[in-house]
Protein backbone atom coordinates (compact mmCIF):
# COMPACT_ATOMS: atom_id res chain seq x y z
CA UNK A 1 0.00 0.00 0.00
CA UNK A 2 1.34 3.37 -0.87
CA UNK A 3 1.58 6.28 1.43
CA UNK A 4 -0.11 9.45 1.71
CA UNK A 5 2.34 12.43 2.97
CA UNK A 6 1.23 15.34 4.09
CA UNK A 7 4.06 18.31 2.92
CA UNK A 8 4.14 21.95 3.51
CA UNK A 9 6.38 25.08 3.93
CA UNK A 10 5.40 26.94 7.02
CA UNK A 11 6.15 29.78 8.87
CA UNK A 12 7.77 28.97 12.45
CA UNK A 13 4.39 29.53 14.07
CA UNK A 14 2.46 26.97 11.41
CA UNK A 15 0.93 29.06 8.61
CA UNK A 16 1.38 27.95 4.94
CA UNK A 17 0.45 31.86 4.11
CA UNK A 18 0.44 35.08 6.19
CA UNK A 19 -2.67 36.83 6.44
CA UNK A 20 -2.54 38.48 2.96
CA UNK A 21 -2.68 35.33 1.44
CA UNK A 22 1.24 36.13 0.89
CA UNK A 23 4.12 33.18 1.08
CA UNK A 24 7.12 34.66 -0.34
CA UNK A 25 8.67 34.16 3.09
CA UNK A 26 8.46 30.27 2.48
CA UNK A 27 10.79 30.20 -1.03
CA UNK A 28 13.41 27.67 -0.61
CA UNK A 29 16.89 28.00 -1.43
CA UNK A 30 19.14 25.82 -2.99
CA UNK A 31 20.00 23.55 -0.54
CA UNK A 32 16.75 22.98 0.70
CA UNK A 33 14.89 23.11 -2.83
CA UNK A 34 17.07 20.19 -3.40
CA UNK A 35 16.40 18.23 -0.26
CA UNK A 36 12.66 18.49 -0.85
CA UNK A 37 13.34 17.64 -4.50
CA UNK A 38 14.72 13.96 -2.73
CA UNK A 39 12.27 13.46 -1.08
CA UNK A 40 9.71 14.05 -3.68
CA UNK A 41 11.43 11.97 -6.32
CA UNK A 42 9.86 8.57 -5.26
CA UNK A 43 6.12 10.02 -5.57
CA UNK A 44 3.74 9.73 -8.37
CA UNK A 45 1.13 11.58 -7.80
CA UNK A 46 -0.22 15.09 -6.53
CA UNK A 47 -3.05 15.88 -4.64
CA UNK A 48 -4.44 19.04 -4.47
CA UNK A 49 -7.28 21.62 -3.70
CA UNK A 50 -7.92 24.33 -6.63
CA UNK A 51 -6.11 27.22 -4.65
CA UNK A 52 -2.86 25.08 -3.97
CA UNK A 53 -3.12 23.82 -8.10
CA UNK A 54 -3.32 26.85 -9.20
CA UNK A 55 -0.67 28.00 -7.43
CA UNK A 56 1.82 25.19 -8.57
CA UNK A 57 0.44 24.77 -11.71
CA UNK A 58 3.86 27.12 -13.43
CA UNK A 59 5.56 23.99 -12.93
CA UNK A 60 3.62 22.79 -16.26
CA UNK A 61 5.27 24.95 -18.58
CA UNK A 62 9.32 23.83 -18.89
CA UNK A 63 10.04 27.56 -19.65
CA UNK A 64 9.28 28.34 -15.92
CA UNK A 65 12.59 26.56 -14.88
CA UNK A 66 14.92 27.82 -18.20
CA UNK A 67 18.04 29.03 -16.96
CA UNK A 68 17.08 28.47 -13.25
CA UNK A 69 19.22 26.71 -10.72
CA UNK A 70 19.85 23.01 -10.67
CA UNK A 71 17.24 22.22 -7.76
CA UNK A 72 15.03 23.99 -9.60
CA UNK A 73 15.14 22.83 -12.76
CA UNK A 74 14.86 19.12 -11.20
CA UNK A 75 11.96 19.77 -9.34
CA UNK A 76 10.09 20.94 -12.50
CA UNK A 77 11.05 17.83 -14.40
CA UNK A 78 9.71 15.93 -11.25
CA UNK A 79 6.39 17.86 -10.95
CA UNK A 80 5.66 17.41 -14.80
CA UNK A 81 6.10 13.49 -14.85
CA UNK A 82 4.43 13.15 -11.73
CA UNK A 83 -0.03 12.82 -11.51
CA UNK A 84 -2.37 15.55 -10.40
CA UNK A 85 -5.39 14.81 -8.56
CA UNK A 86 -7.63 18.58 -7.97
CA UNK A 87 -10.50 18.41 -6.28
CA UNK A 88 -12.57 21.31 -7.17
CA UNK A 89 -16.16 21.96 -7.72
CA UNK A 90 -15.47 25.13 -9.45
CA UNK A 91 -12.56 24.39 -12.47
CA UNK A 92 -14.43 22.51 -15.32
CA UNK A 93 -10.87 21.93 -17.28
CA UNK A 94 -7.50 22.40 -17.71
CA UNK A 95 -4.58 22.58 -20.02
CA UNK A 96 -2.26 20.80 -17.42
CA UNK A 97 -0.42 17.44 -18.36
CA UNK A 98 -0.81 14.48 -16.68
CA UNK A 99 -3.53 15.96 -14.33
CA UNK A 100 -7.62 14.73 -13.93
CA UNK A 101 -10.08 16.59 -12.22
CA UNK A 102 -12.64 15.40 -9.48
CA UNK A 103 -15.27 17.41 -8.59
CA UNK A 104 -14.98 16.63 -4.36
CA UNK A 105 -12.77 14.74 -2.19
CA UNK A 106 -14.28 11.51 -1.19
CA UNK A 107 -11.91 9.52 0.85
CA UNK A 108 -12.75 5.88 0.04
CA UNK A 109 -11.45 7.26 -3.47
CA UNK A 110 -8.54 8.74 -1.96
CA UNK A 111 -8.23 4.99 0.09
CA UNK A 112 -8.49 2.96 -2.62
CA UNK A 113 -5.74 5.33 -4.83
CA UNK A 114 -3.36 4.46 -1.81
CA UNK A 115 -4.14 0.46 -1.73
CA UNK A 116 -3.50 0.44 -5.69
CA UNK A 117 -1.42 3.00 -6.58
CA UNK A 118 2.78 1.63 -6.65
CA UNK A 119 4.04 4.75 -5.70
CA UNK A 120 3.70 7.24 -2.49
CA UNK A 121 1.34 9.95 -3.32
CA UNK A 122 1.70 13.46 -1.57
CA UNK A 123 -1.33 15.92 -0.54
CA UNK A 124 -0.62 19.59 -0.64
CA UNK A 125 -2.45 22.72 1.26
CA UNK A 126 -3.51 22.71 4.66
CA UNK A 127 -7.35 22.59 3.26
CA UNK A 128 -7.32 19.82 1.37
CA UNK A 129 -5.53 17.88 4.29
CA UNK A 130 -8.13 18.52 6.89
CA UNK A 131 -10.93 16.17 5.59
CA UNK A 132 -7.56 13.44 4.74
CA UNK A 133 -6.99 13.66 8.33
CA UNK A 134 -9.84 13.22 9.93
CA UNK A 135 -10.49 10.42 7.65
CA UNK A 136 -7.22 8.64 8.78
CA UNK A 137 -5.60 8.52 5.23
CA UNK A 138 -2.30 10.91 6.04
CA UNK A 139 0.61 8.37 7.10
CA UNK A 140 3.71 10.73 7.26
CA UNK A 141 3.82 14.40 7.70
CA UNK A 142 6.91 16.79 6.69
CA UNK A 143 7.12 20.32 7.48
CA UNK A 144 9.71 22.94 6.68
CA UNK A 145 9.51 25.76 8.90
CA UNK A 146 11.32 28.72 7.91
CA UNK A 147 12.88 31.10 10.15
CA UNK A 148 9.90 33.63 10.30
CA UNK A 149 6.87 33.88 12.37
CA UNK A 150 3.86 36.01 10.53
CA UNK A 151 1.01 36.16 13.25
CA UNK A 152 -1.37 34.44 11.59
CA UNK A 153 -3.03 33.23 8.50
CA UNK A 154 -3.48 29.95 6.53
CA UNK A 155 -2.89 27.01 9.24
CA UNK A 156 -0.49 24.30 7.98
CA UNK A 157 -2.70 21.72 10.22
CA UNK A 158 -6.19 21.32 10.75
CA UNK A 159 -8.09 22.69 13.63
CA UNK A 160 -8.08 19.22 15.46
CA UNK A 161 -6.04 17.27 17.25
CA UNK A 162 -3.67 14.91 15.06
CA UNK A 163 -1.24 13.01 16.90
CA UNK A 164 2.43 12.72 15.66
CA UNK A 165 5.44 10.81 16.40
CA UNK A 166 8.92 12.67 15.46
CA UNK A 167 10.54 10.33 12.57
CA UNK A 168 13.79 12.92 11.64
CA UNK A 169 14.55 16.60 12.39
CA UNK A 170 16.89 18.29 9.77
CA UNK A 171 17.94 22.10 10.04
CA UNK A 172 18.92 23.94 6.87
CA UNK A 173 21.85 26.86 6.77
CA UNK A 174 19.40 29.25 5.74
CA UNK A 175 17.68 28.80 9.36
CA UNK A 176 14.90 26.39 7.92
CA UNK A 177 14.10 23.02 9.13
CA UNK A 178 12.77 19.99 7.99
CA UNK A 179 9.93 17.57 10.68
CA UNK A 180 9.79 14.28 9.71
CA UNK A 181 6.84 12.85 11.74
CA UNK A 182 4.54 9.21 11.67
CA UNK A 183 1.12 9.99 12.15
CA UNK A 184 0.03 8.05 15.00
CA UNK A 185 -3.55 6.07 14.44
Amino acid sequence: MAKLIYSAITSVDGYIADRDAEFGWAVPDEELHAYVNDLLRPVGTYLYGRRMFEVMKVWDDPRFAEDASPAVADFSKLWRAAEKIVFSGTLTETDTSRMRLEPRFEPAAVRELKETAETDLVIGGGGLAAPAFAASLIDEVHLFPAPVSVGGGTAAMPGFRVDLELIEATTFSSGFAHLHYRVRK
